[in-house]
């Protein structure tokens, strides 16, 4: 233990010297500690997987919903018919803030077939505090984001929450799942029909066996 908190220490004293340009140097840290997070987290992070196992279908149409993008521009989820949507709850100050990176990689490795949609919030421990242009130039010029960011919002259950979300977290809705996000960057996979499929807490990589499996799936 004495040796991984030397370690530790080591590495983040380096990330202190060598500040990533773009970045403060809470989020060099933890951009740099993100491999480790991932690795102490990932036994965990299967458990917690769930998948609708009953094939239960949507009370209310996932393609009834509408949100606006990052911009202010409306978007219509009918709009991805025929496609699988991969929708994510991010933050820009947060261990797991790198999964930014694997995103955009899965995003362009399913370009035909896959859309991933992410939904800043500042709902826990306030890891997003910055408005919606500051969040998508961080985005942007760090990790080279190009799928669409929608703008910020409340994502777990509570007044305000928004529509998608409570479409997402509520089983009398989308027919089977009640989970709300626990942390940023839960995901969940809707299928080509508009099906709920699968939830993956913030400990699974996008880039995971589990993921590309579940987007392969036919």
């Amino acid at each position: 233990m004495i040796k991984i908190a030397i370690a530790v220490g080591v590495l983040v004293a380096a990330t202190l010297l060598m500040k990533k340009t773009g970045m403060s140097y809470r989020q060099s840290v933890l951009k740099t500690l993100y491999p480790a997070i991932m690795w102490s987290s990932k036994a965990n992070g299967k458990k917690q997987i769930q998948f609708n196992k009953e094939h239960a279908v949507p009370l209310a149409s996932f393609y009834s919903l509408v949100a606006k993008d990052i911009n202010g521009n409306e978007i219509k989820f009918s709009d991805f018919k025929g496609k699988k949507v991969l929708i994510v709850n991010t933050a820009s100050n947060c261990g797991f803030t790198a999964q930014y990176e694997a995103l955009e990689t899965l995003y362009r490795q399913f370009a035909n077939k896959l859309i991933i949609i992410g939904f800043p919030s500042n709902d826990f421990k306030e890891q997003e505090s910055a408005d919606n242009k500051n969040i998508d130039n961080f985005c942007k010029k760090n990790y080279g984001v190009t799928f669409p960011l929608m703008e910020k919002s409340i994502v777990i259950k509570q007044q305000h929450q928004n529509e998608v979300h409570k479409w997402l977290s509520d089983m009398t809705i989308n027919g089977w799942c009640h989970q709300e996000p626990t942390w940023n960057f839960c995901k969940y996979l809707v299928d080509e029909q508009g099906v709920l499929t699968y939830y993956f807490p913030m400990t699974v990589d996008p880039l995971s066996a589990e993921v590309i499996a579940a987007i392969e799936a036919k």
